[in-house]
């Protein structure tokens, strides 16, 4: 497959699952895929610094999946003694179930199932992990317009960086580990889907922002991170 730009292949767990319990399996899956890819680190490390002297916050993950992430960011924070606020929504209605079923009761962790584009409240932070590459380009600009008006302090997009490393890597890895048929097969077309550099610039500049505002950042292994402050330092 050439990675010279971005694929259109679909995934196939958006297309082909249709039992819950095969979809939370795939789900437990992708989350131990996080966690031996580092993948919430670099989402973690920006909120260190944008919660730097808060005493609470609110924040909202897209496209939450199994909830991983949010659970990541309760620990963090009743570790640093912060009160966050934090919710997520997905399109998919099992992702709550599955999120719901994964997460402590104390956890006091919001789940909401619905479409981010008719999602109307506002937080302190809009984070997204992995969702980017499922959307087109003009989806992603209509996305970034949408976090400019519903985030007050600041967003921050975690995504893949697309090479033919972490394509032709991945592969390797899924087989040994013996994950799941669909994170096995949408690993790759992930990847094949995701972006390098020069996309997010495009991406950035399509959306009428300027590029002294915006952050990109490559962090190991193979993520592209997109962020920006929106509000007070």
């Amino acid at each position: 497959m050439s990675l010279a730009v971005r694929s259109t292949q679909p995934e196939q767990m958006d297309t082909d699952c249709v039992d819950f319990d095969d979809y939370a399996r795939c789900l437990h899956d992708l989350a131990r895929v996080n966690v031996l890819t580092l993948t919430h680190r670099p989402t973690l490390a920006w909120l260190a610094r944008e919660t730097r002297g808060l005493a609470s916050f609110s924040l909202l993950d897209v496209a939450c999946g199994y909830g991983d992430l949010l659970r990541r960011v309760r620990r963090w924070s009743a570790r640093r003694g912060i009160d966050g606020r934090l919710e997520g929504i997905d399109l998919n209605p099992w992702s709550m179930r599955a999120a719901r079923a994964a997460t402590p009761p104390d956890a006091a962790i919001t789940w909401r199932t619905g479409d981010v584009f008719q999602h109307t409240l506002r937080y302190d932070f809009i984070v997204s992990s992995q969702f980017t590459h499922h959307l087109t380009d003009d989806e992603i600009v209509r996305f970034i317009h949408w976090m400019e008006q519903h985030a007050t302090r600041g967003w921050f997009v975690s995504d893949l960086h697309r090479h033919r490393v972490a394509y032709h890597g991945f592969g390797v890895l899924a087989r040994a580990a013996g994950w799941h048929r669909f994170v096995r097969s949408d690993g790759r077309i992930s990847i094949a889907r995701s972006f390098v550099p020069a996309d997010w610039r495009r991406l950035i500049a399509a959306a009428d922002l300027s590029l002294d505002d915006v952050q990109i950042r490559g962090h190991i292994p193979f993520r592209l991170c997109v962020s920006r402050r929106c509000g007070p330092p």
